[in-house]
């Protein structure tokens, strides 16, 4: 599930591959001139020795993304449902274009600066400052996201409504999220002023780190991030209970046979993989964790959609360690009269997973609301036990369920792994844009694209102008780190993405891109969990090593 597909697509992979060779029949050179300008490229860059230089164009790539974000809203569902249901669209279009049209003019702003920090721009102003095109710009704007953050939860809930009792818009919605523009969620777009927000403080702390006291740039930067403090602060726990509501909204697309998934006071913890024991052995089923209940279910072949075999209230379950061959990756949740044998791929999908399910038991069992009415609990047909295989059935999949397909909640099925609330709101801060090198594992050219890394996953653009990408690579279950002597890899700034059998390498033009670009995929693919256990590893290998 490499690209835009639930399965492989050779094609887009061909398309990417093919890349330098539609330029060499378009320039009449040969793939090598190509490769050696895009050498030359990156060694004009290692004159730009101060990292204050690669952070202000950080500032710059991300904002491209989060302007052509907007625009997914702004301009492209304007145009395509918002003609045609204004009165449904008109509180999130009225909230989204004073914002789209600001963000403009504080785009061409950073654009200039930049190209006058290389010496290219008509103003040739002093190389070294950034805060100064923020400060011009972002303070404007705080009414305009003041009032985003007080109205876009009630756009979240009038969506969700209009679509029970217009079943005309809810069909228009959910074919512009087939286009290719649309290359998340839409409520991903939603939420995408508030994302930003938080990675502009990000940004501009980050400046303030590395300036020194007597930098040109740092008053501005300090006047910046005190002017949007106020605003930004509260942004964190708004955006919890926004996340909520998305997930909700998305979630009930996906699962079958569980109606009114949105209810107050519910709250999403955690979907993923696990292998659930029957009388025909270990099946694997998608869990999905809530504060007040445990779902589980299969993936239908055909519609891609999660069928709910059975659930638990979690008001008086218990987690119990089982013994023998389980021991490791298994668990039993027992549910009034039942019981659920459980395995996890890893000890740390495990750990992780005992881990929220325990602290959601805390607070069901704290919670004294008893409206929540649920299902009887049940067990699988036979006809149900059926394991649907990856790439089966594709040529019933539907253009609506194929887009989808690509979603966090089915990479989790088709990786064996698992995401919870918390990991998709430190992923919120950790998102980057910006061009770099990649190489297949069996290629030998270099691909020059623009890549944006957002929502646990790379999309591929072959210019940082296109409207939608061509491929994507889901990173869940993914490690990342630096070539090994093995891979023969003889170049500067490249890092290795390795899943199984498939290996993709990544190169940088500097080092601080090449740690940014280290450091964010790391802190989204990673698991607090998982560096958790890897520092106990550590501390114990430490006390336990003999001493020199």
């Amino acid at each position: 599930m490499d690209n835009m597909s639930p399965i492989k697509n050779y094609n887009k992979e061909q398309l990417l591959n093919n890349i330098n060779a539609i330029n060499n029949k378009n320039n009449n050179s040969n793939t090598t001139t190509i490769i050696a300008e895009i050498e030359g490229e990156i060694k004009r860059e290692y004159k730009y020795v101060d990292k204050g230089y690669y952070m202000a164009r950080e500032i710059l790539m991300t904002e491209i993304t989060y302007k052509k974000d907007l625009d997914v809203i702004n301009v492209w569902f304007r145009d395509d449902v918002g003609r045609e249901a204004p009165a449904e669209c008109e509180a999130l279009l009225s909230l989204v274009k004073p914002l789209a049209e600001a963000h403009y003019s504080l785009l061409k702003g950073l654009e200039d600066r930049i190209l006058d920090w290389e010496g290219r721009g008509a103003a040739r102003a002093t190389p070294g400052k950034i805060a100064d095109v923020l400060l011009a710009h972002l303070p404007p704007l705080i009414p305009l996201y003041q009032e985003y953050m007080d109205e876009h939860i009630n756009v979240l809930e009038r969506l969700e409504a209009t679509f029970k009792q217009n079943s005309r818009f809810e069909q228009m919605y959910k074919d512009f999220e087939t286009q290719k523009v649309c290359y998340l969620p839409f409520t991903t777009f939603i939420l995408r002023p508030l994302h930003r927000l938080i990675q502009y403080r990000s940004l501009i702390n980050r400046l303030l780190k590395h300036y020194g006291p007597n930098h040109p740039d740092r008053s501005d930067a300090l006047t910046v991030a005190n002017c949007l403090k106020a605003l930004i602060d509260p942004v964190p726990e708004i955006l919890e209970e926004s996340e909520n509501i998305a997930a909700m909204c998305e979630l009930q697309k996906d699962i079958v046979g569980f109606d009114n998934l949105f209810q107050p006071g519910r709250k999403f913890i955690r979907h993923g993989c696990l292998l659930k024991y029957s009388r025909k052995g270990y099946q694997q089923r998608m869990f999905f964790l809530f504060s007040d209940i445990l779902l589980y279910t299969s993936r239908s072949q055909v519609t891609l959609q999660f069928k709910v075999h059975g659930h638990l209230p979690l008001r008086g379950v218990l987690i119990e360690e089982p013994e023998g061959e389980l021991a490791n990756c298994g668990f039993i949740i027992y549910g009034g009269n039942r019981s659920l044998t459980v395995a996890a791929n890893s000890y740390e999908e495990k750990e992780q997973w005992k881990m929220d399910l325990k602290a959601a038991l805390q607070e069901a069992r704290d919670n004294t609301d008893t409206q929540v009415t649920y299902l009887s609990l049940k067990s699988c047909s036979s006809s149900d036990e059926m394991v649907d295989q990856c790439g089966n059935d594709v040529g019933t999949q539907t253009k609506a369920t194929t887009q989808r397909s690509n979603t966090i909640v089915h990479v989790c099925w088709h990786r064996s792994t698992s995401i919870g609330m918390k990991d998709e709101l430190v992923a919120v801060e950790n998102q980057l844009s910006g061009f770099l090198l990649r190489k297949f594992k069996r290629s030998n050219g270099w691909q020059k694209l623009w890549v944006v890394f957002t929502n646990f996953c790379l999309f591929f653009y072959k210019g940082r102008n296109d409207e939608f990408p061509l491929a994507s690579l889901p990173l869940l279950g993914y490690t990342i780190g630096p070539p090994t002597v093995e891979d023969a890899i003889h170049k500067d700034f490249v890092f290795k993405l390795q899943y199984k059998n498939h290996v993709y390498f990544f190169r940088a033009d500097s080092e601080y891109n090449y740690n940014r670009w280290m450091e964010v995929i790391n802190s989204t693919t990673q698991s607090k969990m998982k560096r958790k256990l890897q520092q106990l590893a550590k501390e114990d290998s430490i006390e336990s090593s003999p001493e020199k």
